[in-house]
């Protein structure tokens, strides 16, 4: 969705501000982008109701809380129907394992970010992933270390 003509660089110091810590309270905001908290409040509120904030969320640290595996699987399909995609889409939603899912361009179809305690739990993943749907290729990547999370650069 693209920003609405009213977006200035409030909104955008409003953005980074919750982008690096949704924590804050609306006065911190107010305090820091130089607005009182009742027009801050009304700022956020119509951004929330445009779609740029779509939430918020508390980031964790996967290791410490028994999801030290986590998978990147680049998965090809040979139906690229809208009822695949749907049907697709679905099974995904009942799998908590996944964590991020883009349709992408080129050689492959989807890519998955995946989330489990241990290898077998991520066998039994992909074992429920391909007996869901018809999938013609399905490449796992283990990764070795995180390296940065970011906000959006806003």
């Amino acid at each position: 969705m693209a920003a609405p003509k009213e977006f200035d660089r409030l909104d955008r110091d409003i953005l980074r501000l919750l982008s690096r810590d949704a924590s804050l309270s609306l006065a911190e905001i107010a305090a820091k982008v130089g607005l009182t908290p009742t027009p801050c409040w009304k700022r956020i509120r119509r951004m929330e109701l445009a779609g740029i904030i779509r939430g918020r969320i508390a980031l964790l640290d996967a290791c410490k809380v028994g999801l030290g595996v986590s998978v990147f699987i680049a998965v090809e399909t040979a139906d690229h129907s809208a009822d695949w995609l749907a049907r697709f889409a679905a099974v995904l939603e009942g799998m908590p394992e996944v964590i991020d899912a883009w349709r992408m361009s080129g050689d492959v179809d989807y890519l998955l970010h995946v989330v489990v305690s241990e290898i077998t739990e991520y066998d039994a993943f992909y074992r429920r992933l391909i007996a869901a749907l018809p999938l013609r290729n399905v490449t796992s990547r283990f990764a070795m270390e995180h390296v940065k999370t970011a906000p959006l650069p806003i």
